[in-house]
């Protein structure tokens, strides 16, 4: 694993506008390709393996947190815990998700958390990195096959053929939007007919018992770029067990995007390999840890705590509670940390995407850093 400089392409701008990616740019660059990852083939084998070895692991604590009733422990309420067993009873399919892992080439990676509900670098992971790796290197390869399997996991799960799917976030949000739109794409060229609703617009008829679109048509199956946690605090959620709505990702998702999760999955799998030791409560840590809040999302009131020092980002998460891990130190190459987003389709690891930052938590500023494969 090495990090190289290059020369972006002339009028990158234009080429990352033309796949999808509108949002390239701030103050600096989110898609950076004046940086990329070399791979070799065995680092690759590697994190494939250990991203569906902790995969397996997940959908083992899945089990026994809803077996032995440990809801509690994530802060999930009974309206939502009851939409998670009825999911999960019924086989409900899920279509995709992230690991966040690190790795430096040498050893056994190390995974972070389990983004299974909302993930976003989407595009760029799928389809932008790849045209920047065939234009710069186009006789080697990339760990990315995230298309052709999202596209073929929307056959499998078990929608009636040419139905509509209806995927949907809230407006105004450029990224949830971007990535929205994308599945929606991936939906159309699996045969269905998807369609984009903002989720403002989504509607209830109650005399149909019907969640409707805006043209008042029934929405059928879906896909929601909007946090569990938030859907089973709104008004209309009381009406989720009773309307004939698909809903992807499934309501058990909820266990896997939760920060909750890892004291469960160390406590089944104490010394595996690919997990770091986490607790409900810093104790066995001693004094060098990582506090993440339950519902956190892209680095927000996370605390890094090392040798009595800490640093802690602003957020607006924390009421639901907080876990700890334990430290784990991000390779740092010239300044910039990288994580390595393992990307799930259905059970299998499709690809990988790398953000990197100027400090060790990976947040919304995080840029993300094209990668490639050379044998």
């Amino acid at each position: 694993m090495e990090r190289k400089t290059f020369t972006p392409r002339e009028n990158w701008q234009k080429t990352v506008e033309s796949q999808g990616l509108t949002f390239h740019s701030n103050d600096n660059p989110y898609w950076n390709e004046s940086v990329g990852y070399r791979f070799t083939a065995r680092e690759v084998d590697t994190l494939e393996k250990a991203a569906n070895d902790v995969h397996e692991l997940c959908l083992g604590a899945a089990q026994h947190i809803i077996d032995k009733d440990l809801f509690h422990k994530l802060s999930i309420p009974d309206n939502a815990a009851r939409l998670i067993v009825d999911s999960w009873n019924k086989d409900q399919l899920h279509l995709y998700g992230r690991f966040d892992f690190v790795y430096d080439g040498t050893g056994q990676p190390k995974m972070l958390e389990y983004n299974a509900d909302t993930p976003t670098s989407l595009l760029e992971a799928s389809v932008v990195q790849w045209h920047w790796m065939k234009d710069r290197f186009p006789y080697l390869d990339q760990f990315n096959s995230i298309h052709e399997r999202l596209v073929d996991r929307w056959k499998k799960l078990g929608l009636k053929p040419g139905s509509k799917v209806h995927v949907s976030t809230l407006d105004g949000i450029e990224e949830d939007v971007i990535t929205t739109a994308y599945l929606g794409d991936t939906a159309r060229e699996a045969g269905f007919d998807g369609r984009f609703i903002g989720l403002e617009s989504l509607g209830y008829d109650s005399s149909r018992r019907i969640f409707c679109d805006m043209d008042n048509e029934k929405v059928e199956t879906l896909f929601k770029l909007y946090p569990w946690e938030l859907i089973v605090q709104e008004d209309f959620a009381k009406h989720l067990p009773t309307a004939d709505m698909r809903i992807v990702e499934p309501a058990w998702k909820m266990l896997w995007s939760n920060k909750g999760l890892l004291p469960i999955l160390w406590e089944l799998n104490p010394d595996h390999p690919n997990l770091l030791p986490s607790y409900e409560t810093p104790e066995k840590l001693g004094n060098t840890w990582v506090k993440k809040p339950l519902f956190g999302r892209e680095g927000a009131n996370v605390t890094i705590r090392k040798g009595g020092e800490s640093v802690e980002t602003e957020g607006h998460y924390g009421p639901e509670g907080f876990i700890y891990q334990a430290y784990c130190q991000i390779p740092n190459f010239d300044g910039n940390y990288p994580v390595l987003g393992l990307w799930m389709v259905g059970d299998d690891c499709a690809g990988m995407g790398i953000r990197e930052n100027s400090t060790e938590i990976t947040d919304n500023w995080s840029r993300f850093t094209p990668h490639y494969i050379q044998y």
